[in-house]
């Protein structure tokens, strides 16, 4: 059994088997999972906001949709990683609040989901599960020797995709 990597807020990190890795509490973040199934080179990154080009203090890469997907997307590459077979999983992206809003800057789980979505589309790498929206955090781990995600949310008995 190898380690569970965590990684934080706005964080990222390349993950090789036997580890595994993980990110907690995600709320209207989105945790990104980029995948090479034959190597089984994978990373995560937990995003907090969908566009660098909208914040003036936008150093942190990892926190945004377009600089964080990228910046895993050349960490996989560079750990070994093939560009035509990366597939992408993500989770994430809740309302956390319970009033209904029309103001686009309060939706933030619906716009980090689609700038992750945006960039992974930019990038050619498939989405081939994603668990978004809803009102529930997640907890995510993902597992490079099976592909599997799995999703934890209080109250909810956990799940894979």
């Amino acid at each position: 059994m190898g380690k569970m990597i965590k990684i934080g807020m706005a964080d990222l990190s390349v993950c090789l088997p036997p580890d595994n890795i993980t990110t907690l509490g995600l709320g209207s973040c989105i945790g990104c999972v980029l995948y090479d199934p034959v190597s089984k080179i994978s990373g995560m990154v937990h995003i907090m906001l969908p566009d660098s080009t909208k914040i003036r203090n936008n150093e942190n890469i990892a926190k945004f949709a377009d600089t964080g997907v990228q910046a895993l997307y050349d960490k996989v590459i560079a750990a070994g990683a093939n560009k035509s077979r990366l597939i992408a999983k993500i989770a994430g992206g809740a309302q956390m609040f319970a009033f209904k809003t029309d103001n686009e800057m309060l939706k933030v789980g619906e716009r980090n989901a689609e700038g992750v979505i945006k960039k992974l589309n930019d990038l050619k790498i498939p989405l081939k599960a994603q668990d978004t929206g809803g009102h529930l955090g997640r907890t995510i781990e993902f597992y490079p020797e099976t592909g599997d995600l799995l999703i934890k949310s209080v109250g909810v008995t956990p799940y894979t995709i």
